[in-house]
């Protein structure tokens, strides 16, 4: 088995190579090389990955509440937690409007 080099080395081609690959490019519809517009609308992988940021971000807390409404909302299933929110933020809405 051969030994895999820890250390990445690029190697860059010629400028008769790159005249080749960039010749070849233009010639296939479906590999053509992008262009100076696209490369600058690029963004790095990294800043795409996982949820957007909310603009009203929910806060950790540790609250106790009584079995039996604990019981109730796990009874309804998946996403128990998030009804559980809404219930208790439209008791806020409700209540902050009479004041």
């Amino acid at each position: 088995m051969s030994k895999v080099s820890k250390s990445r080395s690029i190697v860059m081609p010629s400028i008769e190579e790159d005249r080749a690959l960039v010749a070849a490019a233009k010639g296939d519809p479906d590999a053509l090389p992008l262009t100076s517009k696209q490369l600058k609308s690029m963004v790095p992988l990294t800043s795409l990955r996982g949820r957007p940021k909310s603009a009203n971000p929910k806060q950790l807390v540790s609250v106790r509440y009584s079995p039996e409404v604990i019981e109730y909302f796990r009874a309804s299933g998946d996403g128990w937690q998030s009804r559980m929110d809404e219930v208790l933020r439209n008791y806020v809405l409700k209540n902050t409007r009479r004041a």
